[in-house]
């Protein structure tokens, strides 16, 4: 009986019977796979290996020698040159000259969230309107740099439009209480398109049935922007954010070609160029640049642990 049952069980359908079965992968394939992701990623890690991680080591290893950029061989101080940096408080204050930028990043972010978020309704030629914001991103800075030297200049087009409604004409880039004001506005002018674009593209990813609920509420648009678009799009946010601070804290750019660092409107980087370049202080330079490096990170690292990057479901 027991051997009968058993040729009975054997003969009994599975329900896997007719149907292909997979061979299990061989263990060459399993690791073909596990490296095939790596594989692509072996040209964009060289070309970062290559271009910023080898540059960052060898600009860490002149910050530790004084070489003046000509000599072939330059000499080994240790950490002289950050004793130096440390020593000479004055060569920190040109960071108080970035808190104009900070302020004009503010203005910056809420101008690029305000039209983001109208431009992202059913607006009549918001896709001219989205060109026209975002095209000042599109111009070379030394293009903008010029272009707004003459915008600025006694008696140029500032002047004349304020002429029309009786206000005075000022030294907008020669008063060192207007210079950094007018710098950074040009900032403003510059990338609150890049921002305005990085938003819209955020909150088109926002599901559209939350904004007719939202509507059949009678929800208001602050509500709608407070309670739906705001915490949609805070990783976007606290990305423009952490890029609006770094950027601040190494412009250079702008203030270098309207203004040459003068008249109160020198910067860090400008600062650090010039002792490279014409004091011929490479070593010290360097130091320098290690130095704002370090600041961007503990700055970055800073904002993120107050500010986390989570993301919110929406419903």
């Amino acid at each position: 009986m027991a051997d009968r049952g058993v040729g009975i069980a054997t003969r009994v359908p599975s329900v896997h019977r007719g149907l292909p079965v997979a061979p299990p992968p061989k263990r060459g394939a399993r690791l073909g796979n596990r490296w095939t992701p790596w594989l692509f990623l072996l040209v964009p890690l060289a070309f970062l290996a290559v271009f910023t991680f080898v540059p960052v080591a060898d600009m860490f290893f002149y910050s530790l020698t004084d070489w003046d950029g000509l000599s072939p061989s330059p000499s080994f101080v240790g950490l002289d040159n950050y004793v130096d940096l440390f020593t000479r408080p004055q060569l920190f204050q040109v960071f108080a000259v970035s808190l104009f930028y900070l302020v004009g990043a503010a203005v910056q972010i809420v101008a690029a969230l305000y039209f983001a978020t109208l431009l992202s309704s059913k607006l009549r030629l918001r896709n001219v309107f989205k060109g026209v914001l975002f095209f000042p991103y599109l111009i070379n800075g030394v293009a903008i740099g010029f272009v707004f030297l003459y915008f600025f200049q006694p008696d140029g087009t500032l002047d004349t439009v304020l002429r029309l409604v009786d206000v005075d004409p000022r030294l907008w880039l020669g008063d060192p209480g207007l210079v950094n004001t007018s710098l950074a506005s040009v900032s403003v002018w510059r990338f609150t398109g890049l921002n305005m674009v990085l938003f819209i593209g955020a909150i088109q990813s926002i599901p559209p049935q939350l904004y007719e609920a939202a509507e059949l509420d009678g929800a208001t648009r602050w509500q709608q922007f407070r309670h739906i678009i705001a915490p949609g799009i805070r990783p976007v946010i606290s990305l423009s954010a952490i890029l609006a601070v770094s950027g601040a804290l190494s412009v250079f750019e702008i203030p270098f070609i309207m203004t040459g660092g003068s008249n109160n409107s020198e910067t860090f980087v400008i600062q650090t160029i010039k002792l490279a370049f014409n004091f011929n202080k490479v070593g010290l330079a360097c130091a320098a640049t290690v130095v704002l490096l370090g600041i961007v990170l503990v700055v970055t690292w800073l904002q993120r642990r107050i500010v986390p990057d989570e993301r919110v479901e929406l419903s």
